[in-house]
């Protein structure tokens, strides 16, 4: 007897699952896709629980007949593929026909739906083993697919799910997706009873941006308008000033399909070449048109990868469309104001007039405690919190003449062998991160208030992750608040991190990219982690020198920390310069 068999269709289907159902935003996509294909012109989501307990969607798409209703649950059935030639014009999301055989595999699924004109509907539940029960229900035309306890038959499966912030965040990640892709649809997502997204119809592409992102996203951007002879290249690429240290925001679609490609992510990325610093992503919404028979959208079971026919003349094209719109908006070589050390520039613009009669001249500030030939730092008494490194300066007891604030990178002050030199990115991001640990161990930031409250959108997915993380935030010195669906108000900041209103909009949005990578739980790898995170981000946004005394303050509270020599990632903070080295110089 041979050792071969058929495998029974429900092992089948758990099996298909685990390429189809990788984690619950893998049934939203799938769920949505089906909604879109079904013509619906309102598709809502209700999620429970990040999707562990409930993932409904509900459509007024053009509904099921009772035999579909109950076929729709077979692997392989779909209305969208009849023949092999069928594949090579592919142009709905859904067609392999496993989703809904997949999802029912690892999950319980309750279909309600009716086509439009019939008087009644049908509402179909599938069990353990694949098992399907029906019967006739009175509902409203379109489908509600409600998927509950998904992977209780797979605990493994289920056990390996992440926090509930980052499950919901793949979430909005597939909701965002293919809501962009569909402005004359109508959308809602719902969590735990709290509205995340409520999408009217929107006029255009860009208004729809809008609803999503917010404001500061859609003012940043230039349209993309280009057609050749085998490519329709359109929507949005953010202006070069616009671009971050992050990544985020950026997007490819091809005939209305959301895909990955690094290879033409590295075509946008060329044609920004010489107008954005090395290291910062610009934002791009970018959709191709092309000839279905030129690329294959089969290749992947969640179907987010796609092979052209030529991608070499899709790189090529897209280079070419993105470098024109850039240059018809003049964008030349920008410059990073944010980068260390660099000039700060009024931004009055058309608005000069207006400020120009409030001008004054610049007070002159005094330090009148000051007095160059006291010394105002015992190096003595943070001795025992340097046992570490106590033996770099024993014998070289501080005594100040003068502290000097070197074009706010450098501060220089005398000791008894030379000159000690201390990196003040450095000492801010050392000083930083040991009350960042100790503020996520228990005691509490300073928070600094500000003395104006600067309002920052976020978008709807970063008003959630605000909210989520409140009681971390409020540890760690910040003071935010929300306002409105997708806007926070930032009303203070830790001490030691700037008020100044472009400095905190930056501030907030390299927040939400800390708190997104954040798995939800503060085991001691996890705090330090977090805590080098947010010590890089405060020593980056700190306030210039005002006088010697804010620049000595600065010295005794790095001589304060448990170690003052180095940075969190090994960087050397402190250097001495001997009288030795010095005289050589001469």
């Amino acid at each position: 007897m041979g050792k071969l068999k058929v495998l029974p269709a429900n092992i089948a289907n758990m099996i298909a699952a685990g390429e189809v159902v990788q984690r619950p935003s893998s049934v939203v996509k799938e769920l949505m896709e089906n909604a879109v294909d079904a013509g619906a012109g309102q598709i809502d989501v209700i999620i429970s629980d990040a999707g562990r307990t409930l993932i409904q969607v509900i459509d007024n798409g053009c509904g099921m007949s009772a035999s579909d209703a109950v076929l729709c649950f077979e692997r392989h059935a779909t209305s969208k593929i009849a023949s092999a030639t069928d594949l090579e014009a592919i142009l709905t999301y859904g067609f392999r026909g496993e989703a809904l055989a997949s999802i029912a595999a690892v999950a319980n699924v309750t279909l309600k739906t009716r086509k439009a004109g019939e008087e009644t509907g049908t509402q179909v539940t599938t069990g353990d083993f694949g098992t399907v029960k029906s019967s006739t229900v009175s509902c409203p035309p379109g489908s509600n697919f409600a998927v509950r306890n998904l992977f209780y038959n797979t605990p493994a499966r289920r056990k390996f799910l992440k926090s509930d912030n980052v499950e919901l965040k793949h979430i909005i990640e597939e909701f965002t997706r293919i809501a962009i892709t569909r402005p004359e649809t109508g959308f809602s997502l719902t969590h735990n009873g709290r509205d995340i997204f409520v999408l009217k119809k929107a006029k255009s592409l860009k208004f729809r941006i809008l609803d999503l992102m917010g404001s500061n996203v859609v003012e940043d951007v230039v349209d993309i308008d280009t057609s050749t002879s085998f490519l329709h290249v359109s929507g949005f690429a953010a202006r070069p000033d616009s671009a971050r240290k992050t990544v985020g925001n950026q997007y490819l679609f091809v005939n209305g399909r959301y895909f990955r490609s690094a290879y033409l992510h590295k075509a946008v990325m060329k044609a920004y070449e010489e107008m954005i610093p090395e290291g910062f992503t610009p934002s791009y919404f970018i959709f191709l048109e092309i000839d279905p028979h030129s690329l294959d959208v089969n290749i992947h079971p969640t179907k987010t990868e796609i092979k052209f026919e030529d991608e070499s003349l899709v790189f090529q094209t897209l280079y070419a469309c993105v470098r024109e719109t850039l240059g018809k908006n003049s964008f030349g070589a920008s410059i990073d104001f944010d980068m260390e050390g660099a000039v700060e520039l009024p931004q009055l613009g058309r608005s000069f007039e207006e400020y120009k009669g409030e001008i004054k001249a610049p007070a002159i500030g005094t330090d009148p405690s000051y007095n160059p030939f006291t010394p105002n730092f015992d190096f003595s008494s943070h001795t025992d919190r340097n046992e570490n490194y106590g033996k770099l300066f024993e014998d070289r007891a501080i005594s100040v003449s003068k502290t000097i604030a070197l074009q706010n990178k450098y501060i220089l002050t005398t000791v008894a062998s030379g000159i000690m030199i201390v990196n003040i990115r450095r000492a801010r991001e050392r000083i930083i991160y040991e009350n960042t640990v100790k503020a996520l161990e228990g005691s509490r930031h300073v928070t600094q208030t500000a003395l104006f409250p600067v309002q920052v959108q976020v978008g709807a997915a970063g008003r959630l992750l605000f909210d989520d993380n409140a009681e971390t935030l409020q540890k760690l010195g910040f003071d935010i608040s929300p306002f409105g669906p997708d806007t926070v108000v930032v009303n203070g900041v830790p001490e030691g991190y700037s008020c100044e209103e472009g400095k905190v909009s930056s501030l907030v949005n390299d927040i939400m990219v800390i708190l997104s990578e954040n798995t939800g739980t503060l085991s001691e790898v996890l705090k330090q982690n977090m805590a080098e995170k947010f010590a890089v981000l405060g020593a980056s946004n700190g306030e210039n020198f005002g006088s010697p005394t804010e620049a000595q303050h600065l010295i005794d509270m790095l001589f304060a920390c448990d170690n003052a020599e180095f940075t969190p990632g090994g960087r050397k903070i402190v250097n001495i310069m001997e009288i030795s080295d010095i005289d050589k110089l001469f």
